[in-house]
């Protein structure tokens, strides 16, 4: 989503119709997702920093708060990473355990993570253009009314870069071959420990790759 990079493709390929990947824009609201966990994790560390020297004073030995599932707040949202980057089914026994805790003190974040996995089923099941596109405006509303500041960047993103995420849903086209190319390319580079003969690295490469 870049400009830089728009820029470049529109002139080196004038005809080719842009297509804004779907890891990206997936990406910004799991990033979104992942803020708004951290600004509770912060505020139950401060809270827990408090209570202790709350109990310094008072000459009595500090006890943190046990929740259901034998975790501190401050642990339940440390450990609660991973299982908000999966979907409910993929969750294990612990983790969903630690879910439903999570969500059970936490109601922000289960609406931010039934947000960011309603943007992934569109992605999964929609094929139509016209069907993504209503979809899609049905949860850009759905995160206007929620009201969640980090957010704003994700609404700012498919607000200025809708129709090249649209035209993801004509043939469904991604990336990642590219990326996986770049990644072999990057690899390379860091066994030859940098390169100094640019015109000598893409002979290579091709020999190698093509």
């Amino acid at each position: 989503m870049a400009a830089n990079m728009e820029m470049i493709v529109r002139r080196a390929f004038p005809k080719a119709t842009l297509v804004t990947d779907r890891f990206h824009v997936q990406k910004l609201a799991t990033e979104a997702l992942q803020d708004i966990r951290v600004v509770h994790r912060w505020e139950a560390i401060e809270q827990e920093s408090k209570e202790m020297e709350l109990a310094k004073e008072a000459g009595r030995k500090y006890s943190p708060e046990i929740l259901k599932n034998g975790e501190t707040r401050k642990q339940l949202l440390a450990r609660s990473r991973y299982l908000l980057f999966k979907t409910e089914n993929k969750w294990t026994p612990n983790q969903r355990a630690r879910a439903e805790v999570l969500f059970h003190w936490y109601p922000s974040l289960e609406r931010s993570y039934n947000l960011t996995m309603q943007l992934r089923h569109i992605y999964h099941t929609v094929k139509e253009k016209v069907v993504a596109f209503t979809r899609l405006a049905h949860w850009y509303e759905q995160i206007d009314q929620a009201g969640f500041k980090q957010f704003n960047t994700v609404k700012r993103s498919i607000a200025a870069h809708y129709q090249t995420i649209i035209n993801y849903f004509d043939n469904r086209s991604t990336n990642a071959s590219a990326e996986s190319f770049n990644a072999k390319i990057k690899s390379f580079r860091a066994c030859l420990r940098g390169v100094k003969n640019i015109s000598y690295f893409l002979f290579r490469l091709t020999n190698i790759y093509a």
